[in-house]
């Protein structure tokens, strides 16, 4: 499963790439001390799947660590991109593929682990 999770982190950033909604630098510190969901006070939400999201699970990958039980990030994206020119539809796909994967994969999990905060 792990290798099918990575493939679908590489393609959310693969669509995040070509939306251009790929930052070249991170936000400042002060950004990630959000307490809400999705830092959505202070990130926009390609911002979180960038600096928070994707570096969250590829170090829970490579520390060989349990990945989350459940993952609901797809509905966010289409909220996001709702009434937008911005076409996300292969990135709200890419996103519901990565929140079946890890649905899939509950029975391994860090229950500890939670995303979205």
């Amino acid at each position: 499963m792990n290798s099918e999770v990575t493939a679908a982190l590489i393609d959310i950033e693969a669509q995040l790439r070509q939306l251009g909604h790929w930052d070249k630098e991170p936000p400042s510190d002060k950004a990630f001390t959000s307490d809400q969901p999705f830092s959505v006070d202070t990130l926009t939400f390609p911002q979180w799947l960038q600096f928070v999201f994707l570096p969250t699970l590829y170090q829970l990958l490579q520390e060989g660590k349990g990945l989350p039980g459940q993952c609901g990030i797809a509905p966010m994206a289409q909220e996001y991109f709702r009434g937008s020119d911005a076409a996300g539809s292969e990135l709200i796909t890419a996103l519901k593929r990565i929140d079946e994967l890890l649905s899939q994969g509950a029975n391994s999990v860090d229950e500890s682990i939670k995303l979205g905060n």
